[in-house]
């Protein structure tokens, strides 16, 4: 396939796209957003971890050209989609992004042409909602007219090591036709890629991948809580279970959870089983205690701040790091945000560091923050704290300067767990 177009040009569908152009496809980006599609064609990046030459290079080769006209679509052999699957305010699937894409892109598709959705979501979005609409508006039967697939996503964002072409691809076929035709398509820029048996079954794969994952953040949280009340550094307890060379996986506790995946994604499998009269307890348990981990951080505070005989109302408190993960931009559904608005609340006086974010753009659930600005990083600011709070533990923060000049720390990420003792004796408390 010489031509394809991606549409949804964020953190999945960007990289996506320049790995195709990379691998000798001609790749149309298209996106809703005007500013995103200038930036591209002006070889100008928007995601910290997507270097502007990369866009640059693919620009210069004549393989990459982004726009906002669905009617490009009639060039092309394949489109894969990635845009957002979030959740409605009562935790249900929200599939307006996709639906609306296919009904934009559905009068558009040629005869042969490749469908693929690549947005996380339940198993029968694609066979069901998805075909719906791409057949209703393309007046084509999938399996037939056209070919539809499902590849789920995998992204590490703030990796180096991990590359688009070096991810395996999970690929799942409406029809054993359309699986061939779809799986040709990403070996042209994977060097894995993994057939399954149907649609569901690799809607259902990216599922358990963050399920999985979601489960063991909050088996490792609870550790956490437990173990701090019997004196017991769950960090240490992690580092020492590691060394068993089998049967073990470490995973890290934190402040809460965020990014797009883990606090979304299983609730789509939670909603999909309740249509099957299936209750799924341990995902709704596992996502109760990680939603439960900022309190904890709070009330950590608080007691830090006792400590010192301060209050939290009226206290100066600085939060490192807004972003979800450490050395990334992306701020979506960080528990950042639920520590700002709980110390707010209390009446202290909160303010964030940030180096991968200098400004809070918009945000769908926390627009009160929008326009935040990060503090700036010098001594006379940061001591002006009374109480600084390691959210995101970015590699690039300078974290001997923080225990230098801020006289309390909660630390929820172990990021000072090697600074000297004699330094931090008095200062630290973990969350």
């Amino acid at each position: 396939m010489e031509k394809i177009a991606i549409i949804g040009l964020g953190y999945i569908g960007l990289p996506l796209s320049l790995q195709f152009a990379r691998s000798g496809t001609m790749v149309t980006g298209i996106d809703i957003d005007p500013e995103k599609v200038e930036a591209l064609n002006a070889g100008k990046t928007y995601i910290k971890h997507v270097p502007g030459t990369a866009i640059q290079k693919v620009l210069t080769s004549g393989r990459f050209t982004a726009s906002t006209d669905f009617d490009r679509v009639r060039e092309v052999e394949a489109v894969i989609v990635c845009v957002p699957t979030p959740l409605t305010k009562t935790r249900e699937p929200d599939l307006s992004y996709v639906l609306d894409t296919g009904r934009a892109i559905a009068p558009h598709l040629r005869r042969g042409t490749v469908v693929v959705l690549e947005s996380t979501t339940y198993p029968g979005t694609t066979d069901e909602d998805f075909r719906a609409v791409l057949e209703q508006g393309s007046g084509m039967k999938a399996g037939e007219g056209f070919h539809l697939a499902f590849s789920p996503e995998r992204e590490d964002p703030g990796n180096p090591e991990s590359k688009v072409a070096k991810i395996p691809k999970i690929v799942g076929g409406y029809t054993p036709g359309c699986l061939e035709k779809a799986v040709a398509l990403y070996s042209r820029a994977v060097e894995t890629v993994v057939p399954v048996s149907s649609c569901k079954t690799a809607e259902a794969t990216k599922l358990l991948e963050n399920i999985f994952r979601s489960v063991n953040i909050a088996l490792v949280n609870e550790l956490k809580v437990i173990y701090a009340a019997m004196g017991i550094d769950i960090w240490e307890v992690i580092e020492a279970a590691k060394t068993k060379p089998f049967g073990f996986m470490p995973f890290y506790p934190g402040p809460g959870w965020g990014g797009h995946c883990i606090p979304i994604d299983p609730f789509y499998l939670t909603w999909r089983a309740r249509q099957f009269g299936r209750h799924t307890r341990f995902i709704e348990l596992a996502g109760e205690i990680n939603a439960a981990m900022p309190d904890y951080v709070v009330n950590r505070l608080i007691e830090a701040l006792n400590a010192k005989q301060k209050p939290v109302s009226g206290s100066r408190i600085l939060l490192i790091g807004v972003a979800y993960k450490a050395d990334v931009d992306d701020i979506r559904e960080s528990p950042t945000f639920a520590l700002l608005d709980r110390i707010k609340a209390l009446g202290g006086e909160v303010e964030f560091y940030d180096p991968y974010v200098p400004e809070i753009g918009p945000t769908r659930k926390h627009a009160n923050w929008q326009g935040k600005r990060s503090i700036q990083w010098n001594e006379q600011t940061i001591r002006s704290f009374d109480a600084a709070v390691i959210v995101t533990a970015h590699s690039n923060v300078n974290y001997e300067q923080l225990v230098k000049w801020v006289k309390c720390i909660v630390d929820t990420r172990n990021a000072l767990a090697r600074m000297p003792a004699k330094l931090t004796s008095d200062k630290i408390w973990k969350a």
